[in-house]
């Protein structure tokens, strides 16, 4: 085969090194059989090279094509080895066309192929796509103390972007958790990379001093950001700047940003074709402003951004909003907003949400609502969630208050005549609510909304609660369409359990918890299962026996 194939093989065969060259410094390991498309199309076309060579310097009769095939054969292995690198690894193409074929490798590949060819090696320096992480680095935590770590990084981060045509960066991605401003040249590594060409940037930073990296907002002024369409920056903070040109910005993600109210307005400004928009422990902002002019905006996120008490969204084609937070916040939608996907998580949210967004959510097909402290029951609603398909409340905490009635989440339900799916979470470690179990009292018989589309319906720390388990006979009685009712009186974590975690065990369970889980399974015997009809598939979960002693309770 050819030389090219050859080196490549070579490099292959070798499990894992690091270059010594400079000007790569990447970690090198195995391909994966998943990274095999860009190298399929890399041998096809060494193939085709070596088919070429083989036509070309095949041997005919007759004195001169021998001398012709021997010279080219002595010239062909001069060009090709020089200092143990192949130098034509393919075909004479056009060096655009190698360098697009070289991009579609991921970086590691990159640098591998780079190893062994100069032609490669030509094609490493326009590389599109870097990332710089401890793995892509080879910089060993374990092996090394935070200094050497920072010095390592910050090393072969400056000799790659030293030989780099910074020109032709497409994708820069920097994840650095020891970032130090005394040694790391972040502001020279971004003031090489950021150029008019630049369309993807991440600067994911950490640092145990908790100082913010003073973000360059002016490299991205005038023409310089003008194709970015993705932007994620962590531990940074925000400077005004003027001139600022992302017209192109598709998603932005901010992770732990210092940035004001009045700094994100000037910022939301500048984006005219944003559709997706995360913030998560932006601690800040106290008030966020989602303007008209965002008419791309589909999607929002807002996580942890603990001094944040108002949203405002007027940007009219959002369709999927999802906010979690430890308090409430006040909501401030527009008229025309019509949500598919809505989620929100804080203290007393389900009250909220039924009392203060029904009339926003008229559209709304998905329905999530997470609170761990409901003050008081759900009320009955005034109007309908006519576009409903999929709702899950999850009540899950440590404890619930035992004042509170599973049975009122009964107006919810009844208010979305759509409804197929169910998922109620009312996992409680410590279970205060009067337990069935004993109670010579008789269930009550709530009044309701017949269901006719729901289908699955699934809750998560079932137990022994009495309106819990009234609740689940009165959702099999009024559901004509139920199909599937799953009873889970575990935690509801996967990885909780010895089948699916890598420990091979279960999590310990305290006994208190298995001794409800007993009283749980109890109810369903006793008042559940006698009511479920035959259409119907019940499925019980329970803590596995294997690792766990559950009493059986009578």
């Amino acid at each position: 085969g050819g030389l090219g194939a050859l080196a490549w093989r070579r490099v292959r065969s070798k499990s894992r090194f690091h270059t010594r060259d400079s000007e790569i410094q990447i970690e090198i390991s195995r391909p994966r059989s998943r990274q095999a498309t860009s190298q399929l199309m890399l041998n096809r076309v060494m193939s085709m090279q070596r088919e070429t060579r083989r036509l070309q310097i095949q041997p005919h009769d007759g004195p001169a094509d021998s001398m012709l095939h021997r010279k080219d054969s002595n010239c062909t292995q001069d060009h090709c080895s020089q200092g143990g690198e192949t130098q034509c690894p393919g075909p004479h193409l056009p060096e655009d066309i190698w360098c697009h074929i070289f991009s579609l490798l991921p970086m590691q590949d990159a640098a591998r192929a780079a190893c062994v060819s100069h032609a490669f090696k030509r094609s490493w320096r326009c590389y599109p796509n870097l990332a710089f992480n401890m793995k892509a680095l080879g910089v060993d935590e374990r092996s090394c103390g935070e200094d050497e770590i920072v010095t390592n990084f910050t090393s072969k981060v400056d000799n790659i972007l030293k030989n780099h045509s910074c020109i032709a960066i497409k994708k820069l991605e920097i994840v650095f958790r020891y970032y130090d401003d005394k040694v790391c040249n972040l502001d020279s590594w971004l003031q090489t990379a950021i150029t008019p060409g630049i369309e993807e940037l991440t600067v994911q930073l950490s640092t145990k001093s908790r100082k913010y990296y003073n973000f360059p907002w002016s490299l991205l002024a005038n023409e310089n950001g003008k194709l970015i369409q993705y932007l994620k920056l962590s531990c940074c903070a925000f400077s005004p700047t003027v001139g600022l040109c992302l017209k192109s910005l598709s998603r932005l993600e901010l992770f732990d940003v210092n940035i004001t109210r009045d700094q994100m307005g000037s910022l939301l400004h500048n984006f005219f074709a944003l559709q997706r928009m995360q913030l998560k422990n932006c601690d800040n902002i106290t008030c966020l402003k989602m303007p008209f002019h965002l008419q791309h905006l589909k999607y929002l996120e807002v996580f942890h951004c603990s001094s944040l008490k108002v949203i405002e969204i007027e940007a009219p084609n959002l369709s999927n909003f999802q906010f979690m937070g430890l308090r409430q916040v006040q909501l401030s939608l527009g008229v025309a907003l019509q949500f598919k996907k809505f989620d929100m998580s804080f203290p007393g949210v389900v009250s909220y949400a039924c009392t203060n967004l029904l009339s926003n959510l008229q559209y709304v097909e998905a329905l999530s609502l997470c609170s761990r402290r409901e003050i008081i029951d759900t009320p009955v609603l005034p109007s309908k969630f006519l576009h409903l398909k999929h709702l899950s409340v999850d009540l899950n905490a440590m404890t619930f208050s035992p004042t509170y009635d599973y049975c009122s989440l009964i107006s919810l339900f009844d208010a979305s005549p759509s409804l197929e799916t169910l998922v109620l979470n009312v996992l409680q470690r410590k279970m205060l609510h009067e337990s069935i179990v004993g109670d010579t009292s008789n269930l009550r018989q709530m009044p309701g909304h017949r269901h006719d589309r729901l289908k699955t319906v699934k809750i998560i720390g079932f137990s022994s609660a009495k309106s819990v388990v009234e609740l689940t006979c009165h959702i099999i009685e009024n559901t004509a369409s139920l199909q599937c009712l799953t009873l889970d009186t575990t935690t509801g974590h996967p990885w909780h359990s010895c089948l699916t975690n890598y420990s091979g065990k279960c999590l310990v369970l305290h006994v208190d918890f298995l001794v409800e889980v007993g009283k749980g399974l109890l109810a369903i015997k006793t008042y559940v299962e006698p009511k479920v009809p035959s259409r119907v598939k019940l499925n019980v979960v329970e803590p596995c026996r294997r690792c766990h002693d559950l009493e059986p309770l009578s």
